[in-house]
Protein backbone atom coordinates (compact mmCIF):
# COMPACT_ATOMS: atom_id res chain seq x y z
CA UNK A 1 0.00 0.00 0.00
CA UNK A 2 1.29 3.22 -1.15
CA UNK A 3 0.00 6.45 0.94
CA UNK A 4 0.89 10.11 -0.08
CA UNK A 5 -0.01 13.14 2.04
CA UNK A 6 0.86 16.47 0.09
CA UNK A 7 0.55 20.11 1.84
CA UNK A 8 2.07 23.56 2.48
CA UNK A 9 4.89 24.10 4.49
CA UNK A 10 3.85 23.53 8.09
CA UNK A 11 0.17 22.28 6.74
CA UNK A 12 0.65 18.90 9.13
CA UNK A 13 1.38 16.62 6.50
CA UNK A 14 4.59 15.22 8.52
CA UNK A 15 2.57 14.63 11.74
CA UNK A 16 -0.33 13.18 9.88
CA UNK A 17 1.89 10.73 7.99
CA UNK A 18 3.84 10.01 11.46
CA UNK A 19 0.43 8.46 12.79
CA UNK A 20 -0.26 6.74 9.85
CA UNK A 21 2.92 5.02 10.31
CA UNK A 22 1.80 4.40 13.94
CA UNK A 23 -1.00 3.10 13.02
CA UNK A 24 0.33 0.38 10.92
CA UNK A 25 1.36 -1.60 13.64
CA UNK A 26 4.35 -2.65 11.30
CA UNK A 27 8.05 -1.42 11.99
CA UNK A 28 8.54 2.00 11.62
CA UNK A 29 11.17 3.16 9.13
CA UNK A 30 11.72 6.73 8.41
CA UNK A 31 13.98 8.02 5.42
CA UNK A 32 14.79 11.45 5.61
CA UNK A 33 15.78 13.22 2.53
CA UNK A 34 17.10 16.36 3.93
CA UNK A 35 20.59 17.15 3.84
CA UNK A 36 22.08 19.44 7.15
CA UNK A 37 23.80 22.42 5.32
CA UNK A 38 23.44 24.90 7.98
CA UNK A 39 22.83 24.93 11.59
CA UNK A 40 19.38 25.78 11.62
CA UNK A 41 18.71 22.61 9.30
CA UNK A 42 20.35 21.04 11.76
CA UNK A 43 18.67 21.97 14.63
CA UNK A 44 15.20 20.68 12.59
CA UNK A 45 16.73 17.98 11.80
CA UNK A 46 17.64 16.95 15.48
CA UNK A 47 14.29 18.27 16.46
CA UNK A 48 12.57 15.80 14.20
CA UNK A 49 14.56 12.83 15.66
CA UNK A 50 13.80 13.22 18.57
CA UNK A 51 10.06 14.30 18.18
CA UNK A 52 10.13 10.76 16.50
CA UNK A 53 11.52 9.08 19.32
CA UNK A 54 14.29 5.79 19.66
CA UNK A 55 11.56 3.45 18.16
CA UNK A 56 11.72 4.43 14.57
CA UNK A 57 14.55 3.60 12.48
CA UNK A 58 16.08 6.92 10.50
CA UNK A 59 17.63 6.43 7.61
CA UNK A 60 19.36 9.52 4.93
CA UNK A 61 19.58 9.53 1.56
CA UNK A 62 19.03 12.71 -0.26
CA UNK A 63 19.30 10.93 -3.83
CA UNK A 64 19.00 7.27 -3.95
CA UNK A 65 15.88 6.69 -2.95
CA UNK A 66 14.76 4.14 -5.11
CA UNK A 67 17.47 1.96 -3.96
CA UNK A 68 17.38 2.48 -0.63
CA UNK A 69 13.43 1.92 -0.38
CA UNK A 70 13.96 -1.49 -2.78
CA UNK A 71 17.06 -2.48 -0.15
CA UNK A 72 14.83 -1.85 3.37
CA UNK A 73 10.84 -2.21 2.16
CA UNK A 74 9.58 -5.84 3.53
CA UNK A 75 5.98 -7.03 4.44
CA UNK A 76 6.85 -6.17 8.34
CA UNK A 77 7.70 -2.38 7.80
CA UNK A 78 6.11 0.86 6.90
CA UNK A 79 8.81 3.29 5.31
CA UNK A 80 7.76 7.07 5.73
CA UNK A 81 9.43 9.05 3.32
CA UNK A 82 9.79 12.44 3.92
CA UNK A 83 10.47 14.93 1.83
CA UNK A 84 10.07 14.12 -1.92
CA UNK A 85 10.25 18.30 -2.96
CA UNK A 86 13.50 18.17 -1.03
CA UNK A 87 14.48 14.94 -2.68
CA UNK A 88 13.78 16.77 -6.18
CA UNK A 89 15.51 19.92 -5.36
CA UNK A 90 18.96 17.78 -4.27
CA UNK A 91 18.47 16.15 -7.87
CA UNK A 92 17.96 19.30 -9.30
CA UNK A 93 21.02 20.77 -7.82
CA UNK A 94 23.27 17.31 -8.28
CA UNK A 95 22.20 16.38 -11.55
CA UNK A 96 19.62 18.20 -13.25
CA UNK A 97 19.45 16.27 -16.62
CA UNK A 98 19.10 12.73 -15.14
CA UNK A 99 16.26 13.89 -12.70
CA UNK A 100 13.45 12.41 -15.46
CA UNK A 101 15.11 9.12 -15.72
CA UNK A 102 15.50 9.23 -11.82
CA UNK A 103 11.21 9.94 -11.40
CA UNK A 104 10.38 7.65 -14.07
CA UNK A 105 12.23 4.42 -11.95
CA UNK A 106 10.90 5.98 -8.90
CA UNK A 107 7.70 5.96 -9.92
CA UNK A 108 7.87 2.49 -11.67
CA UNK A 109 9.80 0.87 -8.35
CA UNK A 110 6.96 2.29 -5.85
CA UNK A 111 4.03 -0.60 -7.01
CA UNK A 112 6.50 -3.36 -6.40
CA UNK A 113 7.40 -2.78 -3.18
CA UNK A 114 6.37 -4.96 -0.27
CA UNK A 115 4.97 -3.18 2.74
CA UNK A 116 3.79 -0.41 3.50
CA UNK A 117 5.26 3.23 1.69
CA UNK A 118 4.13 6.68 3.04
CA UNK A 119 5.36 9.77 1.30
CA UNK A 120 5.23 13.39 2.40
CA UNK A 121 5.17 16.18 -0.65
CA UNK A 122 5.08 20.00 -0.44
CA UNK A 123 2.67 21.72 -2.75
CA UNK A 124 4.12 24.39 -4.28
CA UNK A 125 2.30 25.05 -7.28
CA UNK A 126 -0.25 27.36 -6.19
CA UNK A 127 1.42 30.24 -5.49
CA UNK A 128 2.39 32.70 -8.03
CA UNK A 129 4.74 31.61 -11.25
CA UNK A 130 8.68 32.25 -9.89
CA UNK A 131 10.92 34.54 -11.88
CA UNK A 132 13.87 32.57 -12.25
CA UNK A 133 13.97 29.62 -14.74
CA UNK A 134 15.54 26.58 -12.03
CA UNK A 135 12.37 27.80 -9.68
CA UNK A 136 10.09 27.03 -12.60
CA UNK A 137 11.54 24.50 -13.24
CA UNK A 138 11.37 23.05 -9.66
CA UNK A 139 8.14 24.15 -9.51
CA UNK A 140 6.84 22.18 -12.44
CA UNK A 141 8.52 19.04 -11.54
CA UNK A 142 7.35 18.80 -8.38
CA UNK A 143 3.62 19.17 -10.05
CA UNK A 144 4.74 16.81 -12.66
CA UNK A 145 6.01 14.09 -10.13
CA UNK A 146 2.83 14.71 -7.71
CA UNK A 147 0.52 13.85 -11.05
CA UNK A 148 2.69 10.69 -11.09
CA UNK A 149 2.71 9.70 -8.21
CA UNK A 150 -1.42 10.09 -7.64
CA UNK A 151 -1.39 7.15 -10.61
CA UNK A 152 0.16 4.42 -8.25
CA UNK A 153 -1.10 5.70 -4.76
CA UNK A 154 -3.74 3.89 -2.82
CA UNK A 155 -4.57 6.75 -0.65
CA UNK A 156 -3.86 10.53 -1.13
CA UNK A 157 -4.40 13.22 1.25
CA UNK A 158 -4.30 16.77 0.65
CA UNK A 159 -3.13 18.56 4.55
CA UNK A 160 -4.35 21.85 5.25
CA UNK A 161 -3.91 23.15 8.81
CA UNK A 162 -3.66 19.68 10.43
CA UNK A 163 -6.19 18.97 8.35
CA UNK A 164 -6.46 15.72 5.82
CA UNK A 165 -8.44 16.05 3.16
CA UNK A 166 -8.80 12.71 1.31
CA UNK A 167 -8.44 12.96 -2.62
CA UNK A 168 -8.15 9.38 -3.43
CA UNK A 169 -8.50 6.33 -1.72
CA UNK A 170 -8.84 3.03 -3.05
Amino acid sequence: MIEFFLGGARSGKSRLAEAAVERSGLQKVYLATAQARDDEMQQRIARHQNDRGAQWLTLEEPLALTRVLQEQASPDRCILVDCLTLWLSNWLEADEARWPQVKQEFIAALPTLPGRIVLVSNEVGQGIVPMNALARRFVDESGWLHQDLAGVCQRMSFVVAGIPITLKEN
